[in-house]
């Protein structure tokens, strides 16, 4: 017997490993050049003195990230809405992979550019990642699948309230 939240968190990890595979392969290709001994130097004074110490400094940055975020998970939210609409057409039997992958890969750029965000914006974010993967079995298990996207799209206004409020 199989545990609610149990699929919800295997496929959290799923994702992040994804992700994390990912990132290694772009980094792979990446050759850093060893610093010479006339590059490597220590930050001057000045540039010590200006580092971001106060909380304050912390609080921009954090907000900045969560405008970043914001900006980022509507633009995924608007692109996977195009893709899925694309897929859509493909129609059933095969159509209803696509569709399913595509609601899939739409909760993974939502949960990648959530990373960084406060708690009101990331809490969102799940929400809506949540409700694509659902949509997203949805259309694998039956290829005249009509699930309904309420749910989402009240995700989706939750998100915007907490954008609004950063």
């Amino acid at each position: 017997m199989k545990i609610m939240g149990e699929t919800s968190m295997n496929r959290t990890r799923l994702v992040l490993t994804g992700m994390a595979v990912a990132a290694a392969i772009a980094m792979s290709g990446c050759d850093p050049q060893p610093e010479s001994e006339s590059t490597a130097t220590s930050p001057s004074p000045a540039a010590l003195s200006a580092a971001p110490t106060s909380a304050a400094a912390t609080a921009a940055t954090s907000d900045a990230a969560t405008v970043k975020a914001c900006t980022d998970i509507k633009k995924d939210i608007k692109d996977n809405a195009a893709k899925v609409t694309k897929a859509e057409k493909i129609g059933p039997p095969a159509g209803h992979f696509a569709v399913s992958a595509q609601w899939a890969a739409g909760s993974v750029a939502i949960l990648a550019h959530s990373l960084g965000a406060n708690e009101a914006v990331t809490a969102a974010s799940e929400k809506i990642q949540n409700e694509m993967m659902g949509l997203s079995d949805a259309y694998n298990k039956s290829a005249d699948a009509k699930p309904s996207k309420k749910t989402l799209e009240a995700a989706i206004k939750e998100l915007d309230t907490a954008c609004s409020a950063a």
